[in-house]
């Protein structure tokens, strides 16, 4: 049977045809949906139970957990989901992608879907050029299905049919007789394939095509497909590597726990795999697997589900475990500050306004430390020559950017979850000077997220301050910190009422003298041969904010003392 570099490239071609039917199909869905499904992933994860069931769902309506996996290392990221339920999701994607393997051994090896594929385009042509975006999102969708299965239909033909010729798989039988070592091989195996195609979904195509072609026997497949579990953490991996140190440990989760299932599967294998042919062949009144090309994919699809049910549920219980393994495991690095940032001191559970008052009081003066450091971050940022370290404070300032923002919502909307109690007209006005706080807060946050953009484009475009731009921009600078100091001291109060607003007052007049002042100088240096115009413009726009920021800050003094 002679099988040459055209078949290769047959092969290849129908599996890059799979792909981009998948990567369309779920790309799809996730613009129709997105919005929706972000909603799920955020409101849906209070504890690692509930985490499974939403990392399940999500997983097998966009049909990718690689687009699960991601999004909830980014949640992670930006603070809006802990190292445990990221734990929760994750293991609830595992079971999710298993949803893949059951379409395509129940439709894609039983029903000539590629036959329907033709009417489904013609379906969904006229939905991508409709005016309506989720519409033509909703087509997109439909069209990867249709590809998805084509691919699947030229990878199912490209494969050569081996029935008629055993002998050509006599050299499998040099990897199978080593015991626990084969099945590492094909575990390995399993593992480089999926890295390699991106995919774990493609990667468990190719395995159920292969098995039903008779290529593979059903305990090799088995271990591959285990190996396929290890393989789809690198997606996760690669993603968190742009991220901060709880995305890597949310990756590093992710990987531990699918090795860990497969560890101990491995050991299992010769005694679970038996069994499990016996209720494949019961439950679904098929041949044996290890007899049948036909069952295989029946029989693997079922192995691949019980395989990452078992492992969530024997895991679930050691979720706190591996926290602690993959805050070990991604330890901070060069003096950086952990950066978890989520809420704090706010419990979901207590309705009580008078009792949560307390709560939102210290997670006002948290969120005002929050928006402290970005003034730590931005002083480091002027005093800063090497660009790298310069693009990284940048990077910084956007993320806690992303940090009040995400605060702010979270805290007005307990808030206004609370206030549909009876409310006293004391805590009435208390939560009132909260919420003004808050939108502050995240105002200033704003402000340096514009500031931080104003010096990139400075670095991008090679502009430099002169020497005594630089100072002043430092004096001002101090001068926040200084203001910032007064308002984190207030912001501890116990009892607001008992503040003085004299400290706060005199930081916020030094900020408006020394603005004027710089305002004045610079105003006066224009048109001067040695004063950069493209520079002067950048200078100016960062001292009026700093002072629009220090306008905040004042805000937040008021607020607290019930002048706003």
């Amino acid at each position: 049977m002679a099988f040459g570099l055209g078949d290769l490239i047959q092969i290849a071609g129908a599996l890059a045809f799979f792909i981009y039917g998948m990567k369309l199909m779920s790309d799809g869905i996730q613009r129709a949906a997105g919005s929706q499904l972000r909603n799920i992933l955020r409101g849906m994860t209070k504890n690692r139970y509930l985490g499974v069931f939403t990392g399940f769902l999500i997983t097998a309506l966009v049909q990718s957990s690689s687009a699960t996996t991601v999004m909830t290392v980014s949640f992670v990221n930006a603070g809006l989901m802990t190292l445990v339920e990221s734990a929760g999701v994750m293991m609830g994607a595992n079971i999710g992608t298993t949803i893949t393997g059951w379409l395509i051994s129940i439709l894609g090896f039983k029903v000539q879907l590629s036959a329907y594929s033709i009417p489904l385009f013609a379906f969904a042509l006229p939905m991508l050029f409709s005016g309506r975006g989720k519409l033509k999102y909703w087509g997109e969708f439909i069209i990867g299905f249709a590809i998805l299965f084509l691919g699947l239909s030229y990878l199912k033909d490209a494969v050569p049919d081996l029935k008629s010729n055993p002998e050509a798989l006599e050299f499998l039988a040099n990897f199978t007789e080593w015991g626990i070592l084969s099945r590492l091989f094909f575990v390995l195996v399993g593992t480089l394939i999926t890295i390699i195609v991106q995919s774990s979904s493609a990667a468990m195509a190719i395995t159920l095509t292969l098995c039903a072609n008779g290529i593979l026997p059903f305990d090799v497949a088995a271990a591959m497909i285990l190996g396929e579990n290890i393989g789809t953490t690198i997606t996760a991996e690669l993603a968190s590597l742009v991220g901060n140190t709880n995305a890597k440990r949310s990756a590093r989760i992710h990987s531990m726990f699918n090795i860990i299932g497969v560890t101990w599967m491995v050991i299992l294998l010769p005694v679970i795999l038996p069994f499990l042919a016996n209720f494949v062949q019961i439950t679904f009144e098929v041949d044996n697997p290890y007899n049948s090309s036909e069952a295989m994919p029946i029989g693997l699809s079922a192995f691949h589900t019980a395989f990452n049910a078992t492992n969530v549920i024997v895991l679930l219980f050691f979720v706190p475990w591996l926290v602690k393994a993959a805050i070990w495991s991604v330890p901070l690095i060069d003096g950086e500050e952990d950066d978890n940032e989520a809420l704090k001191f706010i419990d979901t559970t207590m309705l009580t306004p008078e009792l949560a008052t307390i709560e939102l009081q210290k997670e006002a003066a948290h969120f005002g430390n929050i928006t402290a450091k970005m003034s730590d971050f931005f002083s480091k940022l002027l005093k800063e020559s090497g660009t790298k370290k310069q693009l990284k404070l940048i990077k910084k300032i956007g993320k806690y950017e992303q940090i009040t923002d995400i605060m702010e919502i979270s805290i007005t909307e307990y808030i206004t979850k609370i206030t549909n109690e009876e409310v006293t007209p004391g805590t009435s006005a208390r939560l009132r000077s909260i919420l003004n706080i808050c939108n502050d807060l995240e105002r200033i946050g704003d402000l340096y997220a514009q500031i931080a953009k104003v010096v990139d484009r400075k670095i991008e475009e090679g502009i430099f301050f002169v020497p005594e731009q630089r100072q002043n921009l430092l004096v001002m600078s101090d001068l926040i910190i200084q203001a910032f100091d007064i308002m984190k001291i207030n912001l501890n109060q116990e009892h607001y009422d008992d503040i003085h607003l004299g400290s706060a007052l005199a930081a916020e007049r030094a900020i408006d003298e020394f603005r004027n002042k710089i305002r004045e100088a610079h105003y006066d240096s224009l048109g001067k041969s040695t004063y950069d115009p493209k520079a002067s413009i950048i200078y100016s726009n960062i001292y009026e904010l700093l002072e629009g920021i220090g306008d905040h800050i004042m805000n937040v003094n008021e607020s607290i003392a019930g002048q706003i």
